[in-house]
């Protein structure tokens, strides 16, 4: 089907080198064989996305969940945004009211909150 002229003629003139190279290779897989070895690549990479990507991803969302759900009133907030407040109300399961200083209050959404801001952690200086 695809095999030129030029490689056509040096199998009908060299059919002993041809039979030693093909025993040396093995015979070819059959179709069975082959598609139990495609599906096993396949299996084996889809386990490997979700150990090394969907899985970490998927605690790394259930840790925050839960950081979330157990913010209170008057604890400090980090936003995405990178603003800096205090919890001022939780309204709702969705919605908290935060004060950002100088009487600056905003509703804010669970959601956009990146983290608890720690006071006690001083930058470092390089020297």
């Amino acid at each position: 089907m695809f095999i030129t002229k030029a490689w056509a003629a040096t199998e009908a003139a060299a059919p002993a080198v041809t039979n030693a190279a093909t025993n040396a290779m093995g015979a070819a897989p059959t179709p069975t064989e082959s598609f139990i070895q495609t599906m096993l690549f396949t299996v084996v990479l889809i386990v490997l996305f979700y150990v090394l990507l969907i899985r970490p991803q998927q605690k790394r969302f259930k840790e925050h969940n839960n950081m979330l759900n157990q913010l209170t009133k008057g604890e400090k907030i980090v936003t995405q945004g990178g603003l800096i407040g205090k919890i001022e109300e939780i309204m709702s399961d969705h919605e908290m009211l935060v004060d950002f200083g100088n009487n600056v209050k905003m509703s804010v959404m669970r959601s956009s909150v990146l983290g608890r801001y720690d006071d006690h952690v001083k930058p470092t200086s390089k020297a």
